[in-house]
């Protein structure tokens, strides 16, 4: 592995200011960064995956799209049974690559701030996670 290729994905990452980079360029730091450290980034490339599927820029190349699923179902059943985000991320490339099979349409990416890749990012006992009448029992 070339360090100074992984040294430079992770500036990129740290320089995105995101929790989730995507597109492109999250296509090659996650790829990337998943090769060194599999069990942190791997839920992210498995995500940003899912939503390259669904991308315009496949929208014409069916055999591309169930590529990118095959590639994301397999990156979500290589991360630990341990890993908080597994069961979720598999989930998800799994149904999304059964849509594909179908012929049914992909989800449609998520724009805007990435909420929902913090949803499902975002770990269980996460803040952002608890209900908001205990986040209100805790305010001073």
């Amino acid at each position: 592995m070339d360090q100074d290729m992984v040294v430079q994905a992770r500036v990129r990452l740290l320089s995105a200011n995101r929790r989730v980079v995507r597109g492109a360029e999250g296509l090659w730091i996650y790829r990337l960064l998943t090769q060194v450290e599999p069990e942190i980034y791997g839920s992210k490339l498995a995500y940003v995956l899912v939503e390259a599927s669904a991308s315009p820029l496949v929208r014409e190349l069916p055999e591309r799209r169930l590529a990118l699923l095959d590639e994301a179902v397999e990156v979500a059943q290589a991360l630990g049974a341990a890993n908080p985000f597994r069961a979720k991320m598999l989930a998800r490339a799994l149904a999304a690559r059964q849509r594909e099979l179908e012929g049914r349409p992909a989800e449609r990416p998520v724009s805007g701030d990435g909420g929902a890749h913090r949803a499902v990012l975002r770990g269980p006992d996460s803040p952002a996670q608890a209900p908001a009448a205990s986040r209100q029992a805790r305010r001073p």
